[in-house]
């Protein structure tokens, strides 16, 4: 049964303990190749190193010196992704809350107090743009992953245009749109114009009418507009953090460290392990790969995998919670102002 933020907080009982999990979740697949290549290495050091009698080890006081350049890029490296995971956490949050407080303040003040009740018409107004406001969590989930063309439904297109736009782009309209965007929206990302842009200036136009309207008094409208100014901006970070990546040169040289520290461990090891070297090799290659990779992983967190975060989950909530507050608004709930009923 449905209990807020249920998508978000739901899961999977675990039918194994993390530390057996080799598949969902984990980051065995992205270094596999990786941790081979170097216990396939130190397997050739030491076939030679028994065959020359022990003259390839080197002192393994080398190691630790290595080490610690290693770990330091490791720390760097895993807390400047996890700090851009975090930072993506609480942008979409502030987006979330921005909208909760936008669609609260439009169904509860879009009438005049001590006036006539407002038409059909307003009431419908009111209710396209609540809907709006819900499609703009859509189209920063879609613009942070890249997925174009979602805002001219295929219902309204011909067939000729949808064969022209799936030979052109690959894509049409995602279904969500359907019962948020009126028929007819068209696009402008082809153009360069982000959908959540284009659609927040439809919201401030209808913050411009309830003042026009005498609905919203003017420290109430520039309150909504703030909080319109607040989503607009924290969309603008998530664009920051996935369009910013590490430098490359950092990327490079620590994937040259980590392939040289495992490299370097099997002559330091070789003397005092002998053929235990391609275990330990290979253990500590898969500690660390496995360090840079979930950095990798957690550099743009707003993709599909696992380890991102639940964009789909936290996008689900609000749309449930958005289609409770409009049908108990159009029913005329107790939850709402009855000055005009």
């Amino acid at each position: 049964m449905p209990f807020p933020l249920y998508h978000t907080h739901r899961k999977k009982p675990r039918r194994w303990p993390l530390v057996l999990r080799f598949v969902k979740g984990a980051i065995h697949v992205d270094i596999g190749v990786a941790v081979i290549l170097h216990a396939a290495f130190a397997a050739l050091i030491c076939y030679i190193d028994e065959v020359h009698d022990g003259h390839l080890g080197i002192p393994s006081s080398v190691i630790p010196s290595l080490s610690i350049v290693v770990g330091l890029m490791l720390v760097f490296r895993n807390s400047t992704s996890y700090d851009r995971f975090w930072q993506g956490n609480q942008h979409i949050t502030a987006i979330e809350t921005c909208i909760r407080n936008l669609t609260r303040s439009f169904l509860s003040c879009s009438y005049k107090s001590n006036g006539p009740p407002p038409t059909d018409s307003e009431r419908a107004d009111t209710e396209r743009i609540v809907r709006l406001l819900l499609a703009m969590i859509y189209a920063t989930k879609h613009h942070l992953r890249a997925e174009w063309g979602a805002t001219t439904l295929p219902m309204l297109m011909s067939d000729s245009e949808i064969v022209r736009r799936r030979r052109e782009s690959h894509s049409l309209a995602k279904p969500e749109y359907s019962e948020l965007l009126p028929a007819g929206t068209h696009g402008f990302e082809d153009q360069g114009l982000g959908l959540l842009l284009q659609l927040s200036v439809q919201v401030e136009a209808y913050i411009k009418r309830g003042h026009d309207r005498s609905w919203f008094h003017a420290p109430q409208a520039s309150q909504m507009t703030a909080q319109l100014n607040a989503l607009v901006s924290a969309y603008g970070s998530l664009e920051t953090i996935h369009l910013t990546p590490l430098p490359v040169a950092f990327l490079i040289h620590m994937r040259q460290v980590l392939a040289l520290f495992g490299c370097v461990l099997p002559f330091a090891l070789v003397r005092e392990m002998g053929w235990w070297t391609i275990l330990l090799t290979a253990f500590v290659a898969f500690t660390l790969y496995g360090i840079e990779a979930i950095g990798a992983q957690l550099e743009d967190p707003f993709g599909y995998d696992r380890n991102d975060i639940k964009m789909d989950a936290l996008v689900e909530d609000m749309r449930v919670e958005t289609q409770v507050l409009l049908s108990e608004w159009r029913r005329g709930s107790d939850m709402f102002p009855k000055d005009f009923k």
